[in-house]
């Protein structure tokens, strides 16, 4: 009975009688016409069905049940192949026009605030999950001036976090502002905001990290004294222990000078 209702549902789609059905599977290819209903389900996706949503998309549209290894089959036996829209990861690229020397040549000291900022982007993961921390401290006192989590490592999070610190800091005319090469600080945007509020740009050579010491160390101290010394339990805490460290780091944190 099953096979009898099938049948008739697949005529009545295909707009033919059994007669004529029987008459094509017998005398030429078997699976013609189970391909043409499998192609109707297949087209009205977009080219992005597998056999398996096929299979389910027969019995939704007209309760028509085949196996699915039989419709995997007849999908190979055509070439229906189903078409995945992947996900473009943009590959961003530094603009060299926008490269910009190394002011501080690792010159560290720094004799009033604003003086001299380094900045850095950093991961934060835990288990599966990332996050990213932009950063920018003071080369005077050490101090972050300010900072932005995200989601993503992309432009947003480095101009957030530079007019965060514009905000707060307000004269930061004639500021050396430390980065590396990375596509972020080369753009266009982050060129015309520190040109606008009078920022020097200064940019560590290529491969030399230690020309960012003060915020590569000071990202290696967050996480030694957040992610190491806690029984973290999600990235949701592993975020707010950060944002309080910081608030401690900048408030409260006794600082040793190195004589």
């Amino acid at each position: 009975y099953r096979d009898r209702f099938k049948l008739s549902n697949m005529c009545a789609v295909l707009n033919i009688n059994r007669k004529t059905y029987y008459k094509y599977r017998n005398s030429e290819d078997k699976d013609y016409y189970d391909y043409l209903i499998i192609k109707e389900i297949f087209d009205d996706s977009k080219a992005t069905y597998g056999y398996r949503r096929i299979e389910e998309g027969l019995k939704r549209k007209y309760g028509i049940i085949f196996n699915h290894k039989k419709i995997q089959r007849i999908m190979a036996k055509y070439g229906l192949k189903p078409r995945y829209i992947k996900k473009q990861n943009k590959q961003y690229k530094r603009i060299e026009a926008n490269v910009k020397p190394n002011l501080l040549k690792r010159d560290f000291k720094a004799s009033k605030p604003n003086q001299k900022w380094c900045t850095d982007i950093t991961y934060l993961i835990y288990k599966d999950k990332r996050f990213y921390l932009s950063s920018i401290i003071d080369l005077y006192d050490s101090k972050i001036v300010a900072y932005e989590v995200s989601r993503r490592n992309d432009l947003k999070i480095v101009l957030d976090t530079l007019n965060q610190a514009i905000a707060k800091r307000k004269d930061v005319q004639g500021t050396i502002l430390h980065s590396d090469q990375g596509y972020q600080y080369t753009s266009g945007e982050y060129k015309a905001v520190c040109i606008s509020k009078g920022i020097q740009i200064s940019m560590s050579r290529k491969g030399s990290p230690l020309d960012n010491s003060p915020i590569e160390n000071w990202h290696s101290l967050l996480k030694k004294e957040t992610l190491y010394n806690n029984n973290i339990t999600s990235i949701a805490q592993y975020i707010t222990l950060v944002e309080d460290w910081i608030e401690f780091y900048n408030t409260e944190r006794i600082s040793i000078k190195k004589r």
